[in-house]
């Protein structure tokens, strides 16, 4: 029986690591959408005055 309980132990202890992992990754995904920068305010034209200046 000792075996089994050991086996049982082992097998917990890998599904809190999962667990863990799992939770780990929520929170990495929660804080990448916090700091994503949407579409439209990485597309939007934005004159570089520096580089007119050079060209004029």
């Amino acid at each position: 029986m000792g075996d089994k309980d050991s086996d049982r132990d082992g097998s917990r202890g890998e599904e809190i690591q999962a667990a863990e992992r799992e939770a780990a990754r929520q929170r990495l995904l929660a804080q990448a959408e916090a700091d994503r920068i949407p579409v439209e305010e990485t597309t939007r034209a934005v004159p570089d005055r520096r580089w007119r200046r050079g060209r004029q």
